[in-house]
């Protein structure tokens, strides 16, 4: 734990110190004293929470607190007490620690986010130098009530707040500048202590939480799940290269009546919508673009002034930006779409709007012939694909997401100059790889999504999209969650 502490604390001054995560915790005493003395500047929280309010320590109140009293003139200057063991202590038992440190006194509510004004009028009963909540977040709006709770009574109060598990990372991020005095983060992210919890380095370089203040913009990106979007990391990135005072967050919404109430109360100035919701939110929007109406899909959300929302889908964009970049024209260029879904839909509009001649390919074929009529393009059979050549073959399926075994075509079908696969994890597909063995070009999913949240970032925030740094932190993030699969094998 020390040697942990030492490699953290050039960065983080403000340390949390898990005695009940160590059989003896007595005996660390002489190495923490060290590590205190040798770090003058750093202020150390110590706890050792019981097993009875969720920690590990085993021991009874009496030892628990002899443990925290010793870790106080060890020189913790904080000590944290669950409300559990206050309640069952006599005054001067907490009176005698506090006379020695700081008392964090706290309470975890492991299942929901409730009673929150009653919790902290118990907890009142005890004098306490800061008033710790901690609730779990069921959903997005559990948020919403821990950010009230503390713009209601941090002013009167020194209060601690936030909601664990992962729909808690909104109260995480925004608790400070709602109330909280402070929050807690993981010193890496096998280490977390508590569910939902980000590591030190995410809140600092992906969240900038020392940035986030009261005029800080909100946007989010919602689905469910969300756990693996990469989109907190480049839209943060572009908004700290462009000098946007924003924070973009993963929101996993449940229901979509969860995620609206949120937009509204926080409140959130735009969010990436992605599945099971780009079609289901569209009667909630106060109005589209006609290209939104005409996908029939919306993957982007504007938040006006006066809480109309309005959607667009920027899909397309992220179809048509790269092609045009390799062809002269997209004018009468041969292009046949795999797949009749929101993410096809959104890319034979596009190219048709460009004036390509779109042919459309999917497994089922009543879809398939509804999106060609609805878009004037036309009907492929999977037969005649070896006897038809075409300038890029788009693959608009999850056919390939997450392994490189599957394709959505064999490799004598693929006859094109250039093969798109909207599939951007992992990096090359199956389907990459059968093209370039034809011949074929590739162009990676990533460009698809970065462009697509490049023309996000330009709508939400007026300001070009710094498209060369979106696209090195999510080729970066990429690479990193490659590595840790590697390592976990």
């Amino acid at each position: 734990m020390a040697e942990k502490a030492e490699a953290l604390v050039r960065d983080n001054s403000f340390l949390e110190f898990r005695l009940d995560y160590l059989s003896k915790p007595g005996l660390a005493m002489a190495r923490i004293k060290r590590f205190t003395e040798s770090h003058p500047s750093t202020v150390v929280i110590a706890t050792c929470r019981r097993a009875a309010s969720g920690g590990k320590f085993r021991g009874s109140i009496a030892a628990q607190l002899e443990v925290l009293s010793k870790a106080a003139m060890a020189g913790c200057p904080l000590v944290d007490v669950e409300l559990q063991t206050a309640s069952k202590c006599k005054p001067a038992q907490l009176d005698r620690l506090r006379s020695r440190a700081a008392l964090i006194l706290s309470f975890h509510d492991f299942r929901a986010t409730k009673k929150l004004d009653e919790t902290l009028g118990k907890m009142l009963a005890c004098p306490a130098d800061f008033y710790k909540i901690v609730s779990t977040a069921t959903t997005l709006s559990d948020n919403v009530t821990m950010i009230k709770f503390l713009g209601r009574e941090g002013d009167r109060h020194s209060l601690v707040g936030m909601c664990m598990g992962e729909q808690g990372i909104i109260s995480r991020v925004l608790g400070l500048r709602a109330g909280s005095v402070f929050t807690f983060a993981a010193a890496s992210s096998s280490e977390a202590t508590a569910p939902g919890q980000v590591t030190a380095q995410e809140l600092r370089s992906v969240y900038r939480i020392e940035q986030v203040d009261a005029a800080t913009r909100v946007y989010g990106v919602v689905g469910d799940p969300i756990a693996h979007s990469l989109s907190p990391a480049i839209m943060n990135a572009a908004f700290r290269r462009e000098n946007v005072n924003a924070v973009f967050l993963a929101l996993h919404a449940k229901t979509l009546k969860d995620l609206l109430t949120c937009v509204r109360e926080i409140p959130i100035y735009g969010i990436s919508v992605t599945m099971p919701y780009k079609e289901a939110i569209l009667p909630h929007l106060d109005n589209t673009d006609s290209h939104t109406a005409k996908i029939g899909a919306c993957n982007t959300v504007v938040r006006a002034q006066d809480g109309k929302l309005y959607g667009f889908n920027t899909d397309a964009a992220g179809v048509v930006r790269p092609l045009e970049r390799r062809l002269p024209t997209l004018e009468g260029a041969r292009i046949l779409v795999l797949g009749a879904g929101g993410a096809a839909r959104a890319a034979v509009f596009g190219l048709k709007e460009r004036g390509a001649e779109v042919y459309i390919l999917n497994r089922s074929a009543a879809p398939a012939r509804k999106l060609a009529h609805r878009a004037r393009a036309r009907i492929m059979k999977r037969a005649d694909l070896k006897k038809m050549a075409f300038d890029v073959i788009v693959n608009a399926t999850p056919v390939g997401m997450g392994n490189t075994r599957e394709s959505p075509l064999e490799e004598k079908e693929i006859n094109a100059r250039y093969v798109f696969d909207m599939v951007y994890d992992p990096a090359e597909t199956r389907l990459m790889k059968l093209a370039q063995e034809r011949g074929a070009q590739v162009i990676p999913g990533i460009e698809m999504f970065v462009h697509q949240a490049a023309r996000q970032f330009e709508i939400w925030s007026g300001k070009p999209a710094p498209w060369d740094e979106m696209l090195r932190v999510v080729l970066l993030a990429l690479q990193e969650r490659s590595n840790r699969a590697k390592s976990a094998k």
